[in-house]
Formats: C-alpha cells, sequence, structure tokens
C-alpha cells in the first residue's frame, strides 16, 4: 500500500533551501531590494518552502490568476483552486525591474524570508478575483477585505525559500512539513488517511467526525491552522494541547496525528475546500472531512456547498477525496452523537454543536454540558481562559 502522490503526479517540490546554499542565498539576499510581504503571503511562501503547494516554484503569472480565476486551471493545465499571487504597492513594483531579484521579508520583524526573480508585473481585476474566488465583493467579507487592500500591482516569478518564518521555533512538534507526515504514515503502515481541518479545538461533534473517518481509514491527521487567526480564536498551542488530551482520553492509539500547517484563512468556503484537499494530498491524505459549512464564514455559502463542489471537478483534478459528513449534533433520544443522515428525530431532540457557542460559553463563564464537549478538554480551555483573564 502507498500513500496518494503530491500534486501534479511527481515528486515534493520543497522550496526551503537548507545547508551551505541557504548560507550562500542569504548572503546574496543581503545585498538586494526588499518588499515586505503580507501575512497571508508569508503564509503562502512558507507552504511554497515545505512542499506543501508542490508543484508551484513561485507566485503566479497573470495567465496562471486569469486561469485560476475563471476555471480553477493554470496555464499549464494543473488544477488549482485560489490563485497564489504576490502584491507591491504602484510605487515599490515600478522600482522594481523585469529580470531583476528581490529579498521577500518578514511582515512582523523584517527578517528575510526567500530571494525571488520577478518575472512579470501585472494589475489585475480585484473585484473579478474576489467575484470568482469567494463568490462575493462585500467588503465586509474578510476575504474580500485582503485582496482589496493588497498592492495594486502583482509580481510573478520563481523564489528560494530561506526561513520558515519561526513556525517550527514557536510550535516545536506541532509544526511537521509534507516530507515528515509522509513518513510517519508510512512508519505507522497507514495508505488511507483522512484530514481533518480545524482553527479550534475539538468538541464532540468534531471527535464524532473523527471516528466515523477511522472506521474507514487507517487514521485521521488533526490538522490545525497555525495563521492568522480572529479575533477571540484559541491560540494554537491551546487548542493542541486541548486536542490532544482529547486523543490520549478517547481515541485508540495511533489512530491519530496531530500537526499544524502555516496559514491564514482566506474563508473562500468551497474553494478553500479544495485548497485544503490540494494540499493534504501534498501531506499524504487520501481523504479530506468534509463538514458543515467548510472554511465559510457568516452566511455567504450555502451549508452543503463546499460538498457539492467536488462533484464538479474534471476526473484526475485531485487524487484527495472528500469524506463529506453531515451536520452532526447530540440526540438526547439517539442518547449520543448522530447525524441528519443517521437520526429520524426532531430540532426538539437535539443539542447543536458548534465552535463558535463553545468559545462564547467559556469566554463568558458559562456552563457547557458534557454532550458538548469532553471534561479534560473543558480544564485544559478554562484554563486558558482563566489566565487570559486575569493579566
Amino acid at each position: 500500500m502507498t500513500l496518494v502522490d503530491p500534486h501534479g503526479g511527481g515528486d515534493l517540490l520543497p522550496l526551503l533551501f537548507e545547508g551551505e546554499e541557504l548560507v550562500l542565498e542569504r548572503k546574496h539576499a543581503a545585498t538586494l531590494p526588499t518588499l515586505r510581504v503580507s501575512l497571508r503571503e508569508k503564509g503562502d511562501l512558507i507552504m511554497l518552502g515545505i512542499g506543501g503547494f508542490t508543484p508551484l516554484n513561485g507566485f503566479m503569472t497573470h495567465t496562471d490568476w486569469r486561469g485560476v480565476c475563471d476555471g480553477m486551471r493554470m496555464a499549464s493545465g494543473l488544477f488549482w483552486p485560489i490563485p497564489i499571487t504576490l502584491s507591491a504597492a504602484t510605487t515599490a513594483a515600478d522600482a522594481i525591474a523585469i529580470g531583476s531579484e528581490i529579498a521577500l521579508t518578514d511582515p512582523d520583524d523584517g527578517t528575510t524570508l526567500a530571494t525571488m526573480r520577478v518575472t512579470e508585473k501585472y494589475a489585475i481585476d480585484k473585484l473579478h478575483e474576489c467575484a470568482t474566488v469567494f463568490q462575493t465583493t462585500d467588503p465586509a467579507h474578510p476575504g474580500v477585505k485582503l485582496v482589496m487592500e493588497q498592492g495594486e500591482v502583482n509580481l510573478a516569478g520563481p523564489v528560494k525559500v530561506l526561513s520558515t518564518g519561526g513556525f517550527p521555533e514557536k510550535y516545536g512538534e506541532l509544526f511537521k512539513t509534507p516530507k515528515q507526515t509522509r513518513e510517519l504514515f508510512t512508519r505507522l503502515g497507514w495508505s488511507r488517511i483522512a484530514a481533518f481541518q480545524t482553527r479550534n479545538p475539538m468538541h464532540r461533534s468534531h471527535e464524532y467526525l473523527a471516528k466515523v473517518a477511522i472506521e474507514t481509514c487507517d487514521g485521521v491527521l488533526i490538522h490545525s491552522l497555525l495563521g492568522n487567526l480572529k479575533p477571540g480564536d484559541i491560540p494554537a498551542e491551546v487548542r493542541a494541547k486541548a486536542i490532544g488530551t482529547l486523543v490520549d482520553k478517547y481515541f485508540v492509539k495511533n489512530t491519530v496525528v496531530q500537526a499544524g500547517y502555516p496559514l491564514d484563512m482566506r474563508y473562500a468556503g468551497p474553494r478553500e475546500a479544495l485548497l485544503h484537499a490540494l494540499f493534504r494530498q501534498n501531506y499524504g491524505c487520501s481523504h479530506q472531512i468534509v463538514g458543515r459549512d467548510h472554511a465559510g464564514v457568516g452566511t455567504y455559502y450555502g451549508p452543503f456547498d463546499a460538498h457539492h463542489i467536488f462533484d464538479r471537478l474534471p476526473a484526475g483534478a485531485l487524487q484527495t477525496h472528500p469524506l463529506k459528513i453531515d451536520v452532526a449534533f447530540w440526540c438526547y433520544k439517539c442518547g449520543g452523537m448522530a447525524s441528519g443522515r443517521t437520526c429520524p428525530h426532531t430540532d426538539a431532540d437535539r443539542l447543536q454543536v458548534s465552535g463558535t457557542q463553545l468559545r462564547k460559553s467559556l469566554s463568558e463563564g458559562l456552563e457547557v454540558p458534557p454532550e458538548f464537549s469532553r471534561p479534560e478538554v473543558l480544564t485544559v480551555l478554562r484554563e486558558y481562559y482563566t489566565d487570559r483573564d486575569s493579566k
């Protein structure tokens, strides 16, 4: 049994330099003009570096941008659902010559993240990108807001990545590269792996989804977002501790791997579900759990739009397939967790479980019923809120 191939059918393509090459390229970077990237672009750079965005070798051209927006295809024909682009203000772009090299620096501390050879400069229709990728141009949508605020000019070209942006130092073993997860899955003897996407601690509904996946797969990769969060979200290190506690107490040994990845949420709903599946293929996952309103925000997407978009993919677009699961809840009549496909009872018999409600209850010191979250997980989360509120 073997793992799924990296996206594109070849080998992983990590762009992160190491050893003597890294030393030499850092010296070279110090001689170059600099461009400070955004937080979103930093995450994309690190994913390019560790091979998470295999087989991309840098930021997309105008032709690629247009093809991805309009048909989820790059000029080469490679399936890709969301543009991976780098922007600059017009004044900064005017100072950069086509064919020249620049150093890309961290938005927080200004350290060098990568070097880039600029092969193209182009303006885009930002509203067109928003309408195709996010299905809205509403400036209140957080993804739309970021696109509309980015620079006026996109820069295309290959990159040489020189840093992992502090993620391994901050998150330790939680931060894993595609090479590392693939090696771990192979050691465990897994070939059917379901990825579970989360930016929240796992409540009973999440636990149910993961265990449903384990029934048909060798194991589950609980894959936590480590990038920028929305206000009120729980930090990754707290989420990891809570998830680890849940796994230790309530899962069979060696059925779960926990890891984190360095992206921000784009809140692109169905298109982001596809991007999640694409890079999980690079991490070695054969399946991705897709629940209700995957990667959504507000009411911009239907609750199962992320299910339906997989049905419209052309054959061979992805090797990672969706595990589509209905809304999960606690049913008092069933006496346990259930979904709309397994429970015949009415809403009056059901306790809907959501991360938003859990965070609200914890932040306000409200009682959380055991049907909502495991008590050991609640202990970890209450410690976080107590420490936070005491500062």
